[in-house]
């Protein structure tokens, strides 16, 4: 494992009790940072939390003064934030968009997409304030290209690019990165919430034969959450073991 520079940061890490969010809070704390996990499931997080040596915080990130008082909370327990990953989400179910459940729709777009718009719109000034900040956000191979039968899925990870690429060019100018990485699926709890054909189907479509797996996720966020990122921002960095390379 390359040793990454982000001692002294202070990051937060949304869904980061299972999966990626795991996996990326404990490359984090690997390389210096302290680490303030934001989840819905509360003792989940308190457990991970006092195992891999981070900070819990309980939050729904959908609710958008929960998300401010959990900036609060964070900022008294660790000082201040200086990275954020916005990782939370959900796949919904798999099915075509004309029978697609309303209220399946409203919960993915409301998670995967306002969720990630909300952390930014409140973590945001604390950074302008301090003139450095890094962003990275979890989007999908699915936001590039549209995954069939998974269009609510698809429709907010392409929305997490786009957004990505505005908030990148507005704060270019104040040493804050805004970057996005578009994994291919990693076998998680996610994986629950699909269809077999659905995992199949996203399997069959990787050259490299495989999932992604979580620690290869973790490590391009932590160099893009360091200061050795100094240039580039509002970009998308490909993780879909060759599947979509533009």
């Amino acid at each position: 494992m390359n040793q990454i520079d982000l001692k002294g940061r202070r990051a937060v890490v949304t869904g980061g009790a299972q999966g990626i969010g795991r996996a990326v809070s404990e490359r984090l704390l690997a390389s210096g940072a302290s680490v303030a996990i934001w989840d819905r499931d509360h003792a989940l997080a308190a457990a991970v939390a006092k195992e891999i040596g981070a900070q819990a915080v309980a939050v729904d990130v959908t609710d958008y003064a929960a998300v401010e008082q959990a900036v609060r909370d964070t900022a008294a327990k660790l000082g201040g934030i200086d990275l954020l990953v916005n990782n939370a989400g959900i796949a919904g179910p798999n099915g075509p968009v004309h029978e697609y459940p309303l209220d399946a729709w409203k919960a993915v777009i409301d998670l995967d997409l306002n969720g990630v718009f909300y952390c930014c719109r409140a973590v945001v000034p604390l950074m302008l304030a301090q003139k450095f900040g890094r962003i990275v956000n979890i989007a999908s191979i699915a936001g590039k290209e549209g995954n069939p039968n998974a269009g609510a899925y698809s429709a907010a990870k392409a929305g997490v690019v786009a957004l990505t690429k505005s908030l990148g060019k507005e704060l270019a100018g104040h040493d804050i990165a805004v970057n996005c990485v578009t994994p291919a699926a990693a076998k998680t709890r996610i994986f629950d919430q699909m269809a077999q054909t659905h995992i199949d189907y996203m399997l069959s479509k990787i050259p490299r034969g495989r999932f992604v797996l979580v620690e290869e996720v973790a490590a391009m966020v932590a160099w893009l959450l360091s200061a050795e990122n100094s240039f580039t921002t509002g970009a998308v960095f490909d993780l879909s073991g060759g599947r979509a390379t533009y």
